[in-house]
Parts: C-alpha cells; sequence; structure tokens
C-alpha cells in the first residue's frame, strides 16, 4: 500500500557532486523527522549526464537530467528523487507529482572571471562559456561583442576550464557554488535586471508518485510556502509558453507581503530582441500570475522568436 509505513526510503539522485550534495541534504533531514527510518540514496545516470560534447539544445533539453530517475519512480525503484528544479519539465509524467519545496537557495546567475574583472570590465570580445541558451541570450543583450562558447559538466570540471585559460569568463548558477562552499570563487551574482534567472533556479523539486501518502506526509516538513508559490508561477510561464529548460526563456518571482511579482523574459539568441513583462497579483493566485505574464510576453513578440529557437533546436 502507498500509504503503508515503510522501513527504508530510497533516493533517487544524479551523481554529480552537486546533485548528490542536494540529496544528502534531503537524506539528513529526513532522519532528523524520523531518526529510525533507513534513508538510502541510489545514483541514476541520465541522458543529460551521458551527453557531455554537445549543447543541450541541440539534443531535446527537456527533461534530460530527469527522464530515468522518474522511469525508477514509476517503476518504484525508488521512493523520490531530488532535482534541481529549474532541471524539471513544465508538465511531469502522469502518476508524479512535486511533493515538495524546501527553501530555495540565492537564484541568481553568477559571473566568474580569471582576473576579477566584473562584467562591464571584461575585455572587447572576451570568450565566456556556458552551456544555456537563456544565459547566453541576455549576455550579448548586454555585451554583443562577447564571444559565447559552450561550456558542459560538472561545476568542478566547469571552474577548472576557467582556471586552465580556456575561457575569459563563466557564468554558474549561484546557488550550486553557494551549497558547495564555493561562494569564493564569484566574481559577481548577476543582477535580476542584467541576467533574469531560470525558471525554478536555486530551489529544489523533490518529486514522488501522487499516491504515495507516506512520503507525502514524510517530506511536508520541509516545504517552503514563500519558495512554493514563486516557483509555482515561474512554472506557469513556462508552461504557456512550451519552453524547456534550455529555451532562453527567463522566470523569477518574489513575494512582497501579500504579493507576488513576476519578472518574464524571452530573447532571441543574439540578443538582439529582448521581450520582458512584469505583474504582480495575489500570492495566493501564482499560476494565474504566470499564464498572464507569458500571455503577455506573446503579445508583445515572443512568438515569432520560441518559433524561431524550436525550429533550430
Amino acid at each position: 500500500m502507498a500509504n503503508q509505513a515503510r522501513s527504508t526510503l530510497v533516493i533517487g539522485t544524479r551523481g554529480s557532486q552537486l546533485a548528490l550534495w542536494q540529496a544528502e541534504w534531503v537524506q539528513g533531514q529526513l532522519k532528523k523527522i524520523a531518526p529510525d527510518l533507513s534513508v538510502v540514496l541510489k545514483r541514476i545516470q541520465t541522458s543529460g549526464d551521458k551527453i557531455q560534447d554537445v549543447p543541450l539544445a541541440k539534443v531535446g533539453g527537456k527533461g534530460l537530467f530527469v527522464k530515468e530517475i522518474e522511469e525508477a519512480l514509476l517503476r518504484k525503484d525508488i521512493d523520490l528523487a531530488v532535482h534541481s528544479m529549474k532541471d524539471l519539465p513544465a508538465v511531469l509524467p502522469n502518476g508524479l507529482t512535486i511533493i515538495c519545496v524546501p527553501e530555495r537557495e540565492d537564484p541568481r546567475d553568477a559571473l566568474l572571471t580569471r582576473n576579477g574583472k566584473k562584467l562591464d570590465a571584461l575585455p572587447l570580445g572576451a570568450k565566456v562559456g556556458t552551456s544555456s541558451l537563456r544565459r547566453q541570450s541576455q549576455l550579448l543583450h548586454v555585451r554583443p561583442d562577447f564571444q559565447i562558447d559552450m561550456l558542459r559538466g560538472n561545476v568542478d570540471t566547469r571552474l577548472r576550464k576557467l582556471h586552465e585559460n580556456h575561457f575569459d569568463a563563466i557564468v554558474l548558477a549561484a546557488s550550486g557554488l553557494k551549497r558547495l562552499g564555493w561562494d569564493a570563487q564569484i566574481t559577481e551574482c548577476l543582477p535580476v535586471d542584467v541576467s533574469l534567472p531560470a525558471i525554478g533556479q536555486g530551489a529544489l523539486g523533490i518529486e514522488g508518485r501522487e499516491d504515495d501518502g507516506f512520503v507525502r506526509d514524510l517530506v511536508a516538513r520541509l516545504e517552503h510556502d514563500t519558495t512554493r508559490a514563486t516557483v509555482m508561477a515561474e512554472r506557469a510561464l513556462l508552461k504557456r509558453l512550451e519552453g524547456g529548460c534550455q529555451v532562453p526563456i527567463a522566470g523569477h518571482a518574489v513575494i512582497q507581503g501579500e504579493t507576488l511579482i513576476l519578472d518574464g523574459l524571452v530573447v532571441s539568441l543574439d540578443g538582439k530582441r529582448y521581450v520582458k513583462h512584469s505583474l504582480s497579483g495575489l500570492v495566493s493566485e501564482p499560476e494565474s500570475i504566470g499564464t498572464r505574464v507569458a500571455e503577455e510576453l506573446l503579445a508583445r513578440g515572443a512568438r515569432p522568436i520560441l518559433q524561431e529557437i524550436y525550429g533550430v533546436v
């Protein structure tokens, strides 16, 4: 029975250093909640981990880092999965749901440079590494002179490429660096008006089976209502735009009192066409706000940008 208590829980995770940190954090929290429960990790290699020499956008960015893990959930090989929220597609497989959203880490993009120069001070034609079309597009919007090159691999691999002089600068999620204790590597966190974050960036998504009441009840103690609301608004924006994690769609929500404010963005790959909209509404209606921001972006010129990109990727 799905609601029946168990003596052991299995958490599915990717094998990267950051993914393991995130899964181990959830593991530690669950052991505090239920000291008698055995909580073990199962590493699962995903398609995104296997393909390291091709831009993600060209191999179908949606779900590349979660597909095999979700299949394990549906087979009941694992009981829950810990993901970076930004890797989760807007639509989940039937029978699965995001059962818990813990408190978010810093959602911003972080710029790392070899010489400590900030974005504005990087030389003309600087070589910048990123695997993200969203980051590429926004960087080119503010610095059309940049040479953007593909940067794949785990966080430590990307840092090594920077220090081996493959790049003048690289851009990573601040949250991953902070979770791994590598804050000192960050030259600057880019303001959200310069680089609007990815949908769900900085947040974790704990995924489970809809009918598994035991696991849902257990992880409920880790739920962070504010993070859940902001992420739901951002994911509603993504869903309406039918975007994947490797399309230059950005969204960032914040909450002030009972008001949720969502900024949404669609930008062309060269950074020249830039469609942005902001909307505020009730915290209790995050999906409605996300959908309305998406509709406004489409009305203001996002549709042809997305159609061109989907044609390319």
